[in-house]
């Protein structure tokens, strides 16, 4: 299915990217520890991206929507693992492409620091694609992160809550429903 796609195009770009030294130099050392700022920037700036990418899919052209994020809204009540169930190019424009910037900008992360950020990464968006109400959700709202409330609104609504890890961007950019409001 789509979410095997997902995972395997997720892991031959990673595979590439670590085998042509395609990534800042710092990210193939295992000196030091885990740099947690650097963790928080890369989540930061991967949502930041993602959020422009998604935001991109909806509204650049009817055409690029249908091909690439569109197959993703199948699922109107998402389940946990429809996370990874994208197409090809829905795949490359809003995962692969911000996870090679967001590498970039965030130049000096070493390899514990890219695997703290693609855990917790990859974990969020799993997470926000879950059936259930999680108890935390509330306050987690509160600092702008995101829930899987939250992101029921956009599979349901489609033009509505684009971010995934942060709620920040749909907050300036005037495109935050809060579930309690839609339901």
């Amino acid at each position: 299915g789509g979410g095997a796609r997902g995972f395997f195009l997720l892991g031959t770009y990673l595979s590439l990217t670590w085998l042509w030294d395609l990534l800042p130099p710092s990210y193939y050392s295992f000196q030091g520890s885990i740099q947690y700022t650097n963790v928080a920037l890369c989540l930061i700036t991967q949502d930041l991206l993602q959020f422009l990418m998604h935001k991109l899919e909806h509204i650049a052209h009817p055409k690029l929507y249908r091909l690439s994020h569109k197959p993703h809204h199948k699922f109107t009540n998402p389940k946990l693992f429809d996370a990874f169930d994208g197409s090809v190019p829905d795949t490359i424009l809003m995962i692969l492409l911000p996870l090679f910037f967001t590498a970039h900008l965030v130049r000096t992360c070493n390899v514990w620091t890219y695997m703290a950020f693609g855990s917790i990464y990859a974990n969020w968006l799993t997470f926000i694609h879950a059936e259930v109400t999680f108890p935390w959700e509330r306050y987690f709202r509160v600092v702008g992160l995101g829930t899987a409330a939250d992101h029921h609104v956009h599979h349901k609504f489609f033009k509505w809550n684009f971010g995934h890890l942060f709620l920040w961007w749909d907050w300036v950019a005037g495109s935050y429903r809060d579930p309690r409001e839609v339901w």
